[in-house]
This record gives structure tokens, C-alpha cells and sequence, in this order.
């Protein structure tokens, strides 16, 4: 008497999802029917087999080794050329070892694909006082490179400015990304890999981030502003008005013609405090003094 071989249960697996890496693909496996022992044969031994003969249910005559493990618990990863393991989804190929494809091109470290190129990609984030640099490593696709440039920058843009040594840091990281960018874009059109590549998205011209651009810009008018107004700049025969008060001025550039102009200076001392020496100027009648870090100096002034 046999009994019936268990029907396949149905696959629990989805469909592939997203993600920069395949799943392992799995593979069933299902035990041999059991068949029970005729007469004269032992139990455990099947049709046909003779004693001292590996028994049906071992694997090259080692006990335990079935050749079909219960569904579930035996599967198998998709290695790809040369005996390199694809990275599983969402995972990329550890930093330092590179992949090859059959032909001997190196392979894309998120998807698989080729060619690829290695290259570094680089971005920044200003905390203020703290900074932090962001770099991704490859081989890179044509695809999954211009990808990576475009996100790194695009975070640069907005996430890189906010501290005053990162508004100096950021505009270089960003232009360092210029020569991996061209290594990418000098690639093919990647062949296929196991993965799915990164998606490129829009140009960073045609992305909101790009406002972030105005920022430094914004920045260095209004250090171009205050300069222009500021009485370091003023030599003599400039005409100054005086926003704040007698006990605390705050003086500012003007135009001589304007009703604005208060004061013209007819003497300039640098690098001292000492408005005594204003008393050699015959028009003098009143002085400013400026002294912030190391820059000090004294104006000599008159009524307009």
C-alpha cells in the first residue's frame, strides 16, 4: 500500500517588490512520497534498495542529509558571475568589493547592471556649528551615478548652507561632484541587472532645491550692502548720517547732496582710539570712534 504524494502548497512569495536589490529566489522543495515495506524488507528500507545500501532519504550515503528538506526550510540565492553574491533588496554590495559581469566589466553596486565606473559622490550638511560630509561610494551605472549626483545635491542645496564654515565647505562639495558626474554620463546605457536601478529623477535645474542657490547669493549682497555703508570704506570728504543716538551712533555712508548727510569727515586716524588727536583739524568740531576685534580707527568730523 502507498500513499498519495502532498499536493505543492501554494507559493507564499509576492511578486518582486521595490528596492535597489533582488530577493533571493526560492526555490521548493518536497519530500519524497513514503512508501510502506513489502514483505521481507525492513522497515525504512524501500523498493529496490539492498541492505548495507544508503537508504532512500540520504544524500551520497550520509545519514540525515535528505534530499528533499520540508518546503520553506531550504533555499537557494541567485549568484551572479564568478561566484559573487547579487545584494539582497534594499542592500548594496559591501564598500571594497566589486562585482564583475561575465564579459569582465565591473557592475553596478545598487542594481547589478554594467558597465560601471568607480567614483565617490559627495554632499553637506550645516549644523549650525557642527557640519557633517556625506559620500557614496560605487562602482556606479550610468543610471544609478547620475541618480546619486542629483540626490546628493539636491540635499546640499537646501541642508548645506546653515552654518557659517558650511556656507564655505558647501559650494566646494558640490563642485567636486562635477568629474564623477561626467564619468557618468560618458557610460552606455547600462545592461540590466539583477536590481532595479536608482531613478534619476529630474535635472537639478528643474528641481525646487535649486532655490536654495539664492541663499549664498542673498548673503553675500547684503555683506556687499553693509560694506558699501560702512564707515571703514568712508575716507575723507565723505559725507555720514547717524542712525542711533549721541551715546551710541551708528553711522552710515551717505551721499553729500542728500538731506540724509550730517556729518562730513575731514580727518581719518587709523589704528588708534585716541580722538585727541582730532584737535589738528581746524573744522573738527565732533568725533566717532570705531573699534571692533583688531580694526580701530577715529573720524574727525564736521557739520554739513
Amino acid at each position: 500500500m502507498t500513499t498519495s504524494p502532498p499536493q505543492p502548497p501554494q507559493n507564499p512569495y509576492p511578486g518582486q517588490p521595490g528596492g535597489y536589490g533582488p530577493p533571493p529566489e526560492q526555490f521548493p522543495q518536497y519530500a519524497q512520497p513514503q512508501q510502506q515495506p513489502g514483505p521481507g524488507q525492513q522497515p525504512g528500507q524501500g523498493y529496490g534498495e539492498q541492505p548495507g545500501q544508503p537508504q532512500h532519504g540520504h544524500a551520497y550515503g550520509q545519514p540525515g542529509q535528505q534530499y528533499g528538506q520540508p518546503y520553506g526550510q531550504q533555499s537557494f540565492q541567485q549568484q551572479a558571475p564568478y561566484g559573487q553574491s547579487f545584494p539582497q533588496q534594499g542592500q548594496a554590495f559591501p564598500h571594497g568589493q566589486q562585482a564583475f559581469s561575465a564579459q569582465g566589466q565591473q557592475q553596478c553596486r545598487f542594481c547589478g547592471g554594467f558597465p560601471a565606473v568607480d567614483a565617490t559622490v559627495r554632499g553637506h550638511q550645516g549644523l549650525i556649528i557642527l557640519m557633517r560630509f556625506l559620500k557614496l561610494q560605487g562602482p556606479f551605472c550610468r543610471t544609478c551615478g547620475i541618480a546619486s549626483v542629483r540626490d546628493m545635491t539636491t540635499r546640499s542645496l537646501w541642508q548645506g548652507w546653515w552654518g557659517i564654515g558650511s556656507s564655505i565647505v558647501n559650494p566646494i562639495t558640490m563642485l567636486m561632484n562635477i568629474g564623477p558626474m561626467q564619468k557618468f554620463k560618458s557610460l552606455p546605457e547600462p545592461s540590466p541587472g539583477p536590481g532595479r536601478p536608482m531613478d534619476p529623477g529630474k535635472p537639478l535645474f528643474q528641481r525646487p532645491a535649486i532655490l536654495g542657490l539664492l541663499v549664498p547669493v542673498a548673503l553675500l549682497a547684503l555683506i556687499i550692502f553693509a560694506n558699501l555703508n560702512s564707515t571703514s570704506n568712508a575716507d575723507v570728504g565723505a559725507c555720514l548720517v547717524n542712525n542711533g543716538t549721541s551715546t551710541k551712533p551708528d553711522m552710515k555712508k551717505v551721499d553729500c547732496g542728500t538731506s540724509d548727510a550730517e556729518y562730513r569727515i575731514v580727518g581719518k586716524l587709523d589704528d588708534t582710539t585716541d580722538d585727541s588727536q582730532c584737535d589738528q583739524f581746524a573744522d573738527a568740531q565732533t568725533t566717532y570712534v570705531y573699534q571692533k576685534r583688531s580694526t580701530k580707527y577715529v573720524l574727525c568730523l564736521a557739520p554739513v
